[in-house]
């Protein structure tokens, strides 16, 4: 199945010239039909599009900062969900361009792209419409991009239980720059996580795991996101805070340790722009294979989301151990 501007993309592959570069792109199989294309790569951050990818075949740099070993006539940009991201990224991708290299950026009309011209103008590059299909838009883009300002950790301290946390994060990473409302709510849920292998999953910015070992030391502490720029930043947060974790990118649930005592988690409900409830249902249901017996899982959610529903069919048990603001805090517990 084809995202829209994965469409979008194959009905302007004519434009894609030479060594072919895709930074960023979307977890679906654009990478298997791309065979009129010779010599394409992709940048991405994103563990479940990097297996996608290299699955198909096609070279793959999958870091935050990405060391470019070849040099690219055509850049395709998926336009962020992050506006801050966009400079940044194209910071990046400077190095990796040859001279007179053609780039070019994809968006769906719901993800901000509409705005694209004027936020160019903003970077000090020009932006130039060439397609309008499937609810997305197709841009050139020129420009000096080594002008751009690479992104850079940024950091802010956040006080809970009379303890100090200094918190890393990127733009683009959950928890980014303050703390969000949910995770408020979770962190006031886990006073029972004292030790045992324990899994922040979803870790954005480490809040939640740096929160937990500063107040269980004794735990063994494991963080996995599908995002290298948040394993980063939560490295970044721990190393800030001298707390230790084992940090990893991961598509679901990290292949080691076996098995958990405890998993805490605000996980993601959403593909793009879209809700997707698979994303929940995949983790709910390896959560439940991967924790030992006696072990709990403990998540936040918006209250209009069919978590409860989810967490019934693979426990069988549930508690609401906290409601405010729109969200909703569950816990349930491995019986066997």
């Amino acid at each position: 199945m084809l995202a829209n501007t994965s469409q979008l993309i194959l009905r302007n592959i004519a434009d894609l010239t030479g060594k072919v570069l895709f930074v960023e792109p979307e977890a679906d199989q654009l990478a298997r039909q791309l065979q009129t294309l010779t010599a394409i790569s992709c940048y991405t951050t994103d563990a479940a599009v990097k297996t996608q990818w290299q699955d198909a075949g096609v070279n793959v740099y999958f870091a935050a900062k990405p060391d470019f070993t070849e040099k690219f006539d055509t850049a395709v940009v998926f336009y962020p969900k992050s506006k801050e991201q966009l400079a940044s990224t194209l910071q990046l991708l400077h190095s990796a361009l040859a001279e007179k290299a053609n780039v070019y950026l994809v968006g769906d009309n719901k993800g901000g792209i509409k705005s694209l011209v004027n936020h160019a103008e903003k970077l000090g590059l020009h932006a130039h419409k060439l397609d309008n299909a499937k609810h997305c838009l197709w841009f050139s883009l020129t420009g000096d991009l080594g002008q751009l300002t690479l992104r850079q950790l940024s950091s802010f301290t956040l006080s809970l239980n009379d303890k100090s946390l200094q918190i890393c994060s990127y733009p683009g990473v959950f928890n980014h720059g303050k703390l969000d409302k949910g995770t408020a709510l979770l962190l006031q849920q886990l006073a029972h996580i004292n030790d045992g292998k324990v899994l922040d999953f979803a870790c954005g910015a480490g809040i939640i795991g740096a929160y937990l070992k500063q107040q269980a030391p004794a735990i063994e502490l494991y963080c996995s996101d599908i995002s290298m720029l948040a394993v980063e930043a939560t490295q970044a947060t721990l190393a800030a805070n001298q707390l230790s974790g084992t940090v990893v990118a991961a598509d679901g649930l990290p292949s080691t340790p076996a098995n958990f005592k405890h998993i805490v988690s605000n996980p993601p409900f959403h593909t793009g722009i879209k809700t997707d409830y698979s994303i929940s249902e995949a983790f709910i249901a390896q959560s439940a294979n991967r924790l030992q017996k006696g072990g709990t899982l403990t998540l936040v959610a918006n209250n209009h989301l069919a978590y409860q529903q989810l967490l019934e069919q693979a426990f069988g048990n549930i508690k609401v151990l906290a409601k405010a603001n729109g969200f909703v805090v569950y816990q349930t517990v491995k019986s066997q």
